[in-house]
């Protein structure tokens, strides 16, 4: 009885180091299918940069597919109604996937299939692709599995596959407008082929001076990776980044000239991050509630019923009267990116100079990121917003950062012209005022019992572990928090 293995491609568009596509040329035949799920198009963080990426993504995928023999279904549908007509026409026996931590509709979407797989007599496999660990039990030694997934030898992509002998329609991927969805803001490259040349460009020289260069807006768009879409569209695999990295440091040290060294030194900066990006995918995949509520939970109510509209809309529209936030906001808002410092300075001046609850800000900037990592995101809004119960509260102020990061104005000049002029909004709250109101609220919470007990529990569950780091990752020394490391972004948790 011949065997057919679809290939169900989610965030995982590549053909490098790809587990499932390697598994399905065992077969004696195969397919590969994206699904465009309504769950996905109608949901809050979906915007169509996103749609239109992942489009940009999947054409160059599907022709280098084709040439070796399998055809990539593209279908539009809730997933389990389209994997049952597939089934219907084709006979196939066989799922293989990539593990996926994503929003909660990813979650739920993957319970109902894991049951249809069951009725159908479906053999569902699931390969991981990041260092998630699924079912984890405890946090010990977390850090020496990741190393071990990383220090893997990649997987090698098949010569040719096997298709089906009546292969169904593969179609093309929809148009925006026929997916009634407006115009897409400019994008950067798409595709695998971009995501390597990007990482290329980023070792061999863009990556000199990250550790300086990742603060400041004006020079993080050059310094840093830019990789973070690419990790998050799964258009290279954090294996072929870890051990690019790695290979390129051993090779600046072997040189042993000064300008190498330096050199090295920030790219083992980068190389760290690419932990920090699974570490906090870990946390929603443990506990996938934080995309909705606390993570310490006696901070339920705390700004919950304060929440003010117009300076929510303010904010999102960068008319607030602060110069480098309204900059950020409307730089984001046009290029769909941003360096992590000025990321967190946004939410941060959401969190407590508005005093506006997570939830919504979330929604809205994960409409905005390209690279959005539903992991990474909610995690970094609750550590933001002070209501992880363990990290330290950090509170950016956007006049320290514009003299830090923009001394003379330009950033600010070039996305808030009026500003200086009357046509510039006064600042919508009084800073000195409402840090005040916010540091007591927050401190005041935080000295209760119950607020302490519960953040034992959550550094028990949560925490990162120094146990298996490799060598020349600060073992022996006293670990920043990695939310005051500031190179932690989207997507992957570095810029």
């Amino acid at each position: 009885m011949s065997r057919t293995a679809l290939v169900w491609l989610k965030r995982d568009l590549r053909t490098r180091d790809h587990a499932p596509l390697a598994a399905a040329a065992r077969f004696d035949a195969a397919m590969a299918l994206f699904i465009i799920e309504p769950e996905w198009l109608d949901g809050a963080e979906c915007d169509p940069q996103h749609v239109a990426f992942t489009a940009a993504c999947i054409e160059p995928l599907q022709q280098t597919l084709a040439q070796r023999g399998l055809p990539l279904l593209i279908r539009c549908g809730r997933a389990v109604e389209v994997l049952e007509a597939l089934r219907e026409r084709t006979g196939f026996t066989a799922l293989l996937s990539h593990e996926e931590t994503g929003p909660g509709w990813t979650y739920a979407r993957d319970r109902e299939v894991a049951a249809w797989c069951r009725v159908q007599g479906v053999t569902w496999d699931e390969f991981p692709q990041t260092g998630v660990v699924r079912r984890l039990r405890s946090r010990a030694g977390w850090a020496a599995r990741w190393q071990a997934r990383m220090d893997a030898t990649e997987v090698s992509m098949p010569e040719r596959w096997s298709a089906p002998a009546r292969v169904p329609p593969t179609q093309r991927f929809p148009q925006l407008e026929e997916l009634h969805l407006p115009a897409a803001r400019p994008l950067p490259e798409a595709g695998e082929r971009a995501a390597l040349q990007t990482l290329e460009s980023f070792l061999e020289h863009r990556g000199a001076a990250y550790r300086t260069a990742l603060s400041s807006p004006l020079t993080a768009a050059q310094g840093c990776s830019r990789l973070s879409p690419h990790l998050a569209f799964g258009t290279v695999s954090m294996r072929v980044v870890h051990q690019a990295t790695e290979r390129r440091i051993a090779a600046l040290r072997a040189t042993a000239g000064a300008d190498e060294l330096r050199f090295a030194t920030h790219l083992r900066g980068f190389s760290g991050r690419l932990r920090w990006h699974c570490h906090f995918m870990q946390k929603l995949e443990d506990e996938p509630e934080i995309e909705w509520r606390n993570f310490s939970r006696v901070c339920d109510g705390l700004r919950e019923d304060d929440f003010d509209m117009s300076r929510f809309d303010a904010w999102c529209e960068g008319r607030t009267g602060f110069p480098m936030v309204d900059a950020c906001m409307r730089s984001l808002r046009a290029t769909g990116w941003l360096n992590f410092r000025m990321r967190a300075m946004l939410v941060s001046f959401a969190a407590y100079h508005l005093w506006l609850h997570w939830r919504e800000p979330g929604r809205f900037l994960a409409r905005q990121f390209l690279d959005f990592e539903a992991g990474i995101h909610w995690s970094q809004m609750q550590m933001q917003s002070g209501t992880t119960g363990i990290n330290t509260v950090r509170i950016y102020s956007p006049s320290k950062q514009a003299a830090d990061h923009d001394p003379l104005g330009r950033f600010v000049r070039r996305w808030v012209p009026e500003w200086g002029t009357r046509d510039y909004p006064a600042p919508i709250v009084d800073e000195r005022t409402s840090l005040a109101r916010a540091k007591q609220r927050l401190y005041g919470l935080r000295a209760l019992p119950q607020a302490k007990a519960q953040a034992a529990a959550i550094q028990a569950r949560h925490g990162s572990r120094k146990s298996g780091l490799p060598p020349g990752t600060s073992r022996g020394r006293r670990r920043r928090d990695p939310g005051d490391a500031a190179g932690v972004s989207q997507g992957e948790l570095f810029e």
